[in-house]
């Protein structure tokens, strides 16, 4: 199952489906600017919103892998598993495919196009095979675990740098009060770093950083299904990655891609800065 074959083979399932899915959400995206309507409800938050595209996206995922990848299990943001964010597998070494359907929903409804939709495969929590496909660019990015990554084909190494020419990318989250911690953090960053990105979608700044168009990404309270095709992406591209849980002095549910040149130096600053207490 683990072979060089199979995990090609994987990931080119993994593509295949995300392809399929940004069709769509093009289509709906399309519909959108030329007036078109879209039902929208929330979430957490008033600011953490799901459209109709993103169940749509996300059903469509669901049936392709039915017919590709019959007995998977399936980890969907907008409709789950029947269990936590945090559930892997169903049995012990089987696939378990993560799923976001629409990476970048804000930016979705506004019509920014840095979107994505993300398909990645783990087994026991790891990830093996990833996808992720921008429907308005048409980018696709892909990896497997252990064989590399590539842009469109084109296999991608991170960027080297040092940490004052560092570009740093992260996000925020959708509740005022961990937002203003999270701004706080970024605020004493920025005097250590080159400058700052908020694109706004987990999964593209993750393959930013493997791309070198960003040199690190940071961020705080993601779920799997919003980096675990990314985070395999930079991996594979040679990026230093730290998972959520890994590294309890960056905060439990840190997230950290960095080139492995400032991997260090970024993480120091970002606990000096009290990354631990976002």
């Amino acid at each position: 199952m683990t072979d060089e074959r199979s995990l090609t083979e994987i990931a080119e399932i993994a593509e295949t489906v995300a392809a399929d899915a940004a069709e769509l959400v093009r289509q709906r995206h399309a519909e959108m600017r030329d007036g078109g309507a879209m039902s929208v409800e929330t979430k957490s938050s008033a600011t953490d919103v799901v459209t109709a595209a993103d169940t749509e996206s996300e059903r469509l995922i669901r049936s392709r892998l039915a017919e590709l990848r019959p007995g998977d299990a399936v980890l969907g943001e907008e409709e789950g598993n029947g269990a936590t964010d945090s559930a892997t597998d169903t049995a012990a070494g089987g696939v378990t495919w993560v799923v976001d359907p629409i990476d970048g929903t804000v930016n979705f409804l506004y019509g920014y196009p840095a979107f994505a939709v993300s398909v990645a495969a783990q087994i026991d929590g790891v990830s093996v095979a990833g996808a992720v496909v921008e429907p308005v660019s048409g980018r696709r990015w892909t990896a497997a675990r252990g064989v590399g990554a590539w842009l469109d084909g084109v296999p991608l190494r991170g960027s080297p740098d040092s940490l004052d020419l560092t570009l740093l990318a992260t996000g925020f989250a959708y509740r005022s009060d961990r937002r203003q911690r999270q701004a706080r953090l970024v605020a004493a960053m920025l005097g250590r770093v080159r400058d700052i990105r908020r694109g706004g979608s987990s999964a593209l700044d993750l393959c930013a950083v493997a791309a070198g168009w960003v040199d690190a990404y940071c961020e705080h309270g993601l779920s799997r299904w919003d980096w675990a095709a990314g985070a395999l992406i930079a991996a594979e591209a040679g990026v230093r990655v730290t998972l959520p849980g890994d590294d309890l002095e960056l905060g439990a549910d840190a997230i950290l891609a960095a080139a492995p040149t400032i991997a260090e130096p970024l993480r120091t600053a970002l606990i000096d800065c009290g990354a631990a207490e976002v």
